[in-house]
């Protein structure tokens, strides 16, 4: 959560240099250029059959062109950070109802609250931010839109990824993921951009951040998660990505740390907790949802 945090910094130093899309197309193509590089290096396995190559490709165009096109696209169109934070901050919740269903995972009262809690603390760290950017600006009908698109992205590829992701080698089939995302992408930014790109040092530094840490760190390590343990126990740490990005706009930035967006670190971290705990062994249904 720590690497994952850090991408909406490398979003806002590197996005003032390219169009969304052509910055995301950018990213994936090089991250999966990449992984297909320590794959061959490493002789490590890969997808067997072409429905495992499907499903990869299915989860890709969900968590990186859908999630992340959403957002970057958001932002980039006057969408404050904050704003497409707490929206996407809504995928934990959604998660655990659709995994109730879906994948058979049972939560108990305790974890419910904890996801509700974590909703509460997100919006906390995040007011004084949402209170600037509402006195300030009105909100882009659009980029709401776009929001609502990745949020609808994540939860499905999270989804999907719990489902069909367990017996798909992690390496090679992140980079199929890859691979796809940047298909859709990069014809996306073929449509409605000029694919035009500034190399300055803040983009060039961004895009080496974001692909290593986060495309090659942080997302092998959820994917990894995913296979090990629940849907929504793994989607609850997305709470703690705005505290953590919070904390290190205070101390990367200088940026305020209101004694509200404290309370709300609290908040959030407790909410985590009481989601990932698992029910009583001797009341194994007591209190499910």
């Amino acid at each position: 959560m720590l690497l994952w945090s850090t991408g909406f910094i490398g979003a806002k130093y590197g996005l003032p240099y390219a169009e969304p899309f052509t910055f995301l197309a950018l990213r994936l193509m090089i991250a999966s250029a990449l992984l297909w590089l320590i794959v061959a290096v490493t002789r490590s396995e890969r997808p067997r059959t072409r429905v495992q190559w499907g499903r990869s490709a299915v989860t890709g165009v969900l968590l990186h062109a859908g999630y992340l096109g959403g957002v970057f696209w958001s932002i980039d169109n006057g969408l404050p950070s904050g704003v497409s934070a707490v929206i996407v901050s809504l995928q934990p919740v959604v998660v655990a109802a659709l995994a109730n269903r879906l994948l058979g995972e049972r939560l108990s009262r305790w974890q419910w609250v904890g996801l509700v809690l974590g909703v509460i603390g997100v919006v906390l760290v995040l007011a004084p931010g949402l209170f600037d950017a509402g006195r300030s600006a009105d909100f882009p009908i659009l980029g709401i839109v776009a929001c609502l698109v990745a949020l609808a992205a994540g939860t499905a590829g999270t989804i999907h990824q719990k489902r069909h992701g367990d017996g798909i080698p992690l390496a090679s089939g992140t980079a199929v993921q890859y691979l796809a995302a940047a298909a859709l992408v990069a014809v996306l930014s073929l449509s409605f951009e000029t694919q035009t790109i500034d190399w300055t040092l803040e983009f060039s530094l961004a895009m080496v951040w974001l692909v290593f840490a986060l495309s090659l760190g942080a997302v092998l390590l959820l994917l990894f998660l995913l296979k090990r343990g629940s849907a929504s126990g793994v989607s609850s740490l997305f709470y703690l990505v705005p505290p953590a990005t919070a904390i290190e706009a205070y101390l990367l930035f200088g940026e305020d740390l209101a004694l509200v967006s404290i309370i709300g670190v609290v908040v959030t971290a407790a909410g985590v907790a009481l989601a990932l705990r698992k029910p009583r062994a001797d009341q194994p249904d007591s209190g499910t949802a």
